[in-house]
């Protein structure tokens, strides 16, 4: 029987999640990352369902493609647009997921295609994951006199709340609470106001100043974005300086 009908069978199904739960017990559930509920009201979580599916064999786990698991969750709800759980079960919510594409620093992530997902430890988290930071006692007064103070406007793009975005003139500007330092709570001090798209995932790879311009990288990660020249370059700066 291959994986996918093992898989769709509730006994197998139960276990499978029994082998998480212990896992998460043991190594994860001190250090923030949450395991989903199985069920959602009459129906198996989608994301309960992900997490089941990538770490089937653990630790021999396969490498799944978005469509695969697509397929996985349609047999128990049919059909569905976009498949999201492995990329917010990974970096977001600290489950050790590797994805294809992703750039991300483990170099076993290389080897997965764009659109693929490997689960890669279920006995630590995923590298860099803070659940502190994701924590607020920033109130809604507190942010609206923030927004005033920069005018209602993106602190990175200048966009006005309300009105079409600048980049992306068919949508409506809305603000959000952006880290300054995602690395650190989202706190006072640490906050300044960004449209949805300035505010997107690929934020927390750099480190803001009060005026919304980029100063530092905040991961590492990043890194891998650059071409092989500039890659070489830094390597040479940070070879200079820490052979001293």
């Amino acid at each position: 029987m291959n994986k996918f009908d093992l898989l769709i069978n509730h006994n197998t199904i139960v276990t499978q999640y029994e082998i998480l739960a212990e896992y998460h017990k043991k190594h994860l559930q001190d250090k923030g990352v949450k395991l989903p509920r199985l069920m959602h009201g009459n129906n198996y979580s989608k994301s309960a369902l992900v997490l089941i599916y990538l770490s089937y064999g653990y630790p021999d786990t396969d490498i799944v493609t978005k469509e695969e698991l697509t397929k996985y969750i349609e047999h128990f709800y049919g059909r569905v647009n976009d498949v999201q759980q492995a990329r917010h079960l990974g970096a977001q919510n600290g489950w050790y997921i590797l994805a294809g594409g992703r750039h991300d620093i483990n170099v076993e992530a290389q080897d997965i295609p764009s659109g693929s997902y490997k689960l890669y430890s279920l006995e630590e988290p995923y590298p860099n994951f803070n659940l502190d930071r994701r924590s607020t006692s920033y109130g809604i007064d507190e942010f609206e006199n923030l927004k005033k103070h920069y005018n209602y406007r993106c602190a990175t793009c200048g966009s006005e709340e309300g009105k079409p975005n600048y980049h992306w003139p068919n949508t409506i500007t809305v603000l959000q609470a952006g880290h300054m330092d995602p690395n650190k709570p989202l706190e006072k001090g640490n906050i300044i106001p960004q449209c949805s798209k300035c505010n997107r995932p690929d934020r927390n790879w750099w480190i803001y100043d009060s005026k919304g311009r980029v100063i530092s990288i905040a991961n590492p990660i990043v890194i891998n974005r650059c071409s092989d020249q500039v890659q070489k370059a830094i390597y040479k700066i940070l070879k200079r300086k820490f052979e001293k």
